[in-house]
């Protein structure tokens, strides 16, 4: 059990290789959502340690351990959230934030109201390994609403969104730990109720707020760890 959302497999694909002077285990590790236990779309590629003696264990992850560990959280719908007013920590997002940029927005009231921003991924998050750096590839939107004295919503518009993430990892305390670092955002208009507008009037608040609410509530999160085998 990773956490409430996942759990992981760790059980031997193959029969122990026993040497003269070590042993090779192969690992299933494979992630898959809490109480669902299915086979994953993914393929295990097939690979090697690099041959060295130099410690008394060696570790190593491939691909197919995060493409299924993204999988199986988005398949969970961990990759979704909101952010309302009462919970963004660096300012609060309102009507009257956005009704400067779009005129159609402070229609909606003479004094601002609240705004809510709803996003999730569209798509699963793609997870690539490379000798220098890992990345994360990931395709979502985000639906910005206002919250009208009475409580209901009103969605003003929607946007697309393509982010590209650096990973690093680490391991402490036996468990694998993970850290996000934004490296590009592109955003796009999904739909809107406010009229058409200028997208790049807005692209620093949204990365402003992706970078302060989305990204270390991702952190907080990753920091918490994989149990290792």
């Amino acid at each position: 059990q990773i956490d409430d959302l996942a759990e992981v497999d760790y059980s031997l694909s193959s029969l122990p290789a026993v040497f003269q002077p070590f042993i090779d285990l192969d690992l299933k590790g494979m992630v898959f959502p809490t109480g669902n236990y299915t086979d994953s779309p993914y393929v295990a590629a097939s690979f090697t340690i690099p041959d060295q003696s130099d410690s008394m264990l060696y570790l190593a992850f491939s691909e197919y351990f995060f493409q299924t560990s993204s999988f199986a959280y988005y398949t969970a719908g961990a990759f979704n959230m909101t952010i309302a007013e009462e919970t963004c920590s660096y300012f609060n997002i309102n009507t009257e934030i956005f009704g400067s940029i779009i005129p159609e927005v402070a229609k909606y009231s003479v004094t601002p109201n609240p705004v809510m921003l709803k996003l999730m991924a569209t798509e699963i998050p793609t997870i690539s390994l490379e000798q220098d750096s890992s990345t994360v590839e990931i395709q979502g939107s985000m639906e910005v609403l206002a919250v009208l004295p009475d409580s209901t919503t009103q969605s003003l518009f929607t946007m697309n969104i393509a982010a590209n993430t650096s990973v690093s990892l680490s391991i402490f305390d036996q468990k694998l730990m993970g850290s996000l670092c934004l490296n590009r955002l592109q955003f796009s208009l999904a739909h809107s109720n406010v009229g058409s507008f200028e997208v790049l009037l807005l692209e620093n608040i949204l990365s402003y707020i992706l970078q302060t609410e989305v990204i270390p509530s991702a952190n907080a999160k990753l920091s918490k760890g994989f149990p290792l085998p």
